[in-house]
């Protein structure tokens, strides 16, 4: 078999774990690619180098590929997504002074998203009627889950994410630094930026974004629509090698072998027993503290988590409205459902004959397994009810 050169982009992330196995344990080789890996330090940076042809696909925050294909913020160049490259993975950690200011109010280690909710808005309130500077939560990306789960859950319990605290955007490996030094006061953040602030003594971790939508969608493989159309066999081997590293990826009897390869420098570089425990759910929340088992923080593979679901992208597309980064269009509607892409997947995998999903798109929320921590059920099909209700 003739190998095909792809290059990948990634960012030190525990979910670039897919990407990592597929070169390290195999999976590129046996389907035909020679797959190359490099390591960026921003998500600006990943666009950049996908839309400019330096990266022929890269492991992309979900919404980017979205907001990309609409050009929102940047230059509008088409992309599509054709596997999800997991669920979860993210959390909402805070400077210890924060911490302390929130345990008054209420807020307790591995409380819920509502609770801990309540005391931050305290907190703010507080601040507000004190005349005090403003709090400031970084995320990673403008265009990103972080921002839009972070925002979510802010507005859910009362506090405004555009009046009542500062957002600013910061690459994940700068995140606990900034924490360090009181330039941020909290991050939403996929690991290991959460437990590496935890470790260090600088920060809390308040809440997973599990907690705040139980499998949620984080990042996606992300190419140009014209790549894709171009090299259709390259982009279905490829999906299929990461299909089966993410297979293996979720197999607990490979945790510790998996945290050792991420762990190398020219990955995450990040220690190998804080990765693992990324890997396994089980997260030290406050320093000091025993870890905590959560409930499928991170998935790879099981709950259908390489699948392309429409709905996330339509979600995406929902907050970025809510948010005003975008007014709402039909034309760009089209342009959403042309983005993330189940066809692709189902062809891609069709030989080895997995189990797939039933449809391409589902009502996220509507079953406990999947809900928002509020309740509320989103239905791509009655997209304009939902955000007339926000």
């Amino acid at each position: 078999m003739t190998s095909s050169g792809v290059v990948v982009g990634f960012i030190p992330l525990l979910d670039c774990a897919p990407l990592v196995a597929a070169v390290e344990k195999g999976f590129a080789d046996e389907e035909g690619i020679d797959l190359t890996l490099v390591r960026e330090t921003s998500w600006a940076n990943i666009r950049d180098r996908v839309v400019v042809g330096h990266f022929d696909a890269a492991h992309m925050l979900g919404p980017m590929t979205v907001a990309s294909t609409l050009g929102i913020g940047h230059l509008r160049v088409p992309m599509v997504a054709p596997l999800s490259l997991g669920l979860g993975g993210n959390a909402i950690t805070v400077s210890q002074p924060l911490w302390q200011q929130m345990q008054k109010a209420g807020a307790a280690a591995g409380a819920n998203p509502l609770l801990q909710g309540q005391a931050l808005h305290d907190v703010v309130m507080e601040r507000q009627r004190g005349n005090e500077a403003q709090l400031t939560f970084a995320m990673v990306y403008p265009f990103s889950c972080h921002n839009y789960e972070l925002r979510y859950w802010l507005s859910a319990v009362g506090i405004d994410p555009d009046h009542d605290v500062r957002l600013v955007v910061l690459p994940p490996p700068l995140l606990v630094d900034a924490l360090r030094e009181g330039h941020i006061d909290g991050f939403c953040a996929g690991e290991p930026w959460n437990s590496l602030a935890v470790s260090v003594g600088v920060g809390s971790i308040i809440a997973t974004t599990t907690a705040i939508w139980r499998l949620s969608p984080e990042k996606a493989l992300g190419c140009r629509r014209e790549w894709a159309e171009r090299f259709p066999e390259r982009i279905a081997a490829l999906i299929r090698a990461l299909y089966r590293s993410s297979e293996w990826c979720e197999q607990p009897d490979n945790r510790e072998e998996l945290a050792r390869l991420l762990s190398e420098s020219k990955y995450v570089g990040a220690p190998a027993h804080i990765l693992q425990g990324g890997l396994s759910g089980n997260l030290t929340l406050v320093p000091g503290s025993e870890p905590q088992s959560i409930e499928n923080f991170y998935l790879p593979s099981r709950h259908f988590a390489t699948f392309p679901w429409i709905s996330h992208a339509l979600w995406f597309y929902s907050q970025m409205v809510r948010w005003k980064q975008i007014e709402f269009s039909s034309a760009d509607l089209e342009a959403v459902h042309a983005t993330y892409r189940p066809d692709l997947y189902r062809a891609a995998l069709a030989p080895l004959n997995v189990p797939m999903p039933d449809h391409d798109s589902k009502a996220e929320g509507l079953h406990p397994s999947d809900g928002f921590f509020d309740g509320r059920v989103f239905d791509a099909a009655r997209l304009r009810e939902y955000l007339a209700e926000e």
